[in-house]
């Protein structure tokens, strides 16, 4: 196996031992990202050279025993998570590129645990998007096919990770843009409990996670990030859950229709049926539920995240306005008919998702669901739906927990006959990410059929 399909616990097992350097390492992954790049377009702002002496650096630090919890193992960030010295355009041409002064705290954790930043990832205009439609970057493509999409808005995340450039990638998710490109890629994709990964800046829904193509290598990410930063007043410190799950006895809520948006493809509830049967196997107390949420509750989040966005686009200069992409600029066009009641109602389903989601965890311990009703789409669409009337019709069983800030993770569990992934989502009450980590990690080594990544 290529050094660049290593996990991050397996890489840190070999330069412990000194099998394997972390110069070596770097130097595979840039050449698998030199091979692949141009056909997926993954990346802003590579850095070979920085990536290169980070690697350096590492390999001294082993040497002489003050390496740090991931010294010398390769990551990226998205985008919108920021690194010192690099603009943070936010997918959209119509940002003024502006280095960033500091990195944000995910990124300095990280950094201060030794691991190399080699690069940033992509990401869809504003983050607004469940694809890699971008006025700024090139379109982001899902190495699994390229004719479609690898999520959004980690689009590059996604990709970067399915694709094997090193195995951790930071993105973002304030309604799944972690969990959607982690499922359609064939990933774990981590939202953690809000607060647990410092954001920096900090706004209701929008969490920081790592996606990875194992549940240990997630663990070993969030162990890292976490804990209380003074720039986000809504951090806490680092929680003492362990990477451990007892199935005699869970009790799951199996969740096979979101109550609104698009219909579920068939083999998307059949890989998810399977899997409930894989946890009852194992002791597990599965019970079928109703939906969670409904439509009041997303349409309301819908005006109130237009308005907001119209806002910030209204803001700009004239000039700049025009760069911003036009599904976009359709989809806040109507902002201007929404009164005051309008917007406050909608910003209270926001609150009416998260007591809807709290009721279900007084019964429960798990919330077993899809990630997403289909799997990836064409990737030159903006939506699912090609509609920005309708652009959150994919996206009920995800934004949920952004709402009530319950962590919720994804695993493989499934292809569709084109051979595209399916992705299981698993919710769990606050605190115990660690837990969904560990029963998605028992899923991935339960599975009964297994596939080689991309390109490989």
């Amino acid at each position: 196996m290529n050094l660049a399909d290593l996990t991050a616990t397996e890489l840190l097992a070999k330069y412990s031992d000194g099998s394997v350097s972390p110069v070596e390492v770097i130097e595979d992954v840039l050449a698998r990202v030199e091979e692949l790049e141009p056909r997926i377009c993954a990346l802003y702002a590579l850095d070979p050279d920085g990536a290169r002496a980070a690697a350096h650096e590492s390999e001294r630090r082993w040497r002489v025993g003050t390496a740090g919890a991931l010294d010398g193992v390769p990551v990226t960030a998205k985008e919108n998570i920021a690194t010192r010295g690099t603009p943070v355009p936010q997918g959209t041409a119509a940002t003024v590129l502006t280095p960033a002064a500091e990195d944000a705290p995910a990124a300095a954790r990280l950094r201060e645990a030794g691991a190399v930043i080699f690069s940033k990832t992509t990401m869809p205009e504003y983050g607004m998007l469940s694809s890699g439609v971008s006025t700024f970057h090139h379109l982001t493509r899902n190495p699994w096919d390229l004719s479609r999409t690898a999520g959004g808005s980690s689009a590059g995340a996604a990709a970067a990770a399915a694709a094997g450039y090193g195995p951790i990638h930071l993105g973002t998710d304030i309604g799944g843009s972690i969990r959607l490109p982690a499922g359609w890629c064939g990933l774990v994709g981590l939202k953690p409990t809000h607060g647990r990964v410092a954001v920096g800046n900090p706004y209701p829904g929008r969490a920081i996670g790592p996606l990875t193509r194992t549940a240990p290598d997630a663990a070993l990410a969030l162990s890292v990030m976490s804990g209380y930063d003074a720039r986000d007043h809504t951090s806490f410190p680092a929680s003492a859950d362990s990477y451990s799950v007892e199935l005699e006895g869970l009790r799951v809520a199996l969740l096979l229709d979101a109550g609104v948006g698009l219909a579920v493809d068939p083999a998307v509830s059949a890989a998810i049926s399977a899997t409930a049967d894989v946890l009852s196997k194992a002791g597990a107390v599965v019970e079928p539920i109703g939906p969670i949420i409904t439509r009041e509750m997303l349409d309301g989040l819908d005006r109130f995240w237009r308005i907001r966005s119209a806002t910030d686009i209204a803001a700009l200069p004239e000039e700049r306005r025009a760069k911003v992409l036009p599904q976009i600029r359709e989809w806040v066009s109507t902002a201007g008919d929404l009164s005051g009641a309008d917007v406050f109602h909608g910003y209270s389903q926001m609150g009416a998702m998260a007591a809807a989601v709290g009721r279900v965890f007084t019964a429960y311990d798990v919330i077993l669901s899809p990630v997403a009703p289909i799997t990836a789409f064409a990737a030159e669409l903006a939506y699912p739906t090609d509609d920005p009337s309708k652009p959150f019709e994919h996206i009920g069983f995800t934004v949920p927990y952004n709402m009530s800030q319950h962590p919720a993770t994804t695993v493989n569990v499934g292809w569709s006959a084109s051979g595209l992934p399916i992705g299981a989502q698993l919710a769990v009450p606050h605190h115990q990410d660690m837990k969904a980590l560990a029963l998605a990690g028992y899923l991935a080594d339960h599975q009964t059929e297994t596939r080689a990544w991309p390109m490989e």
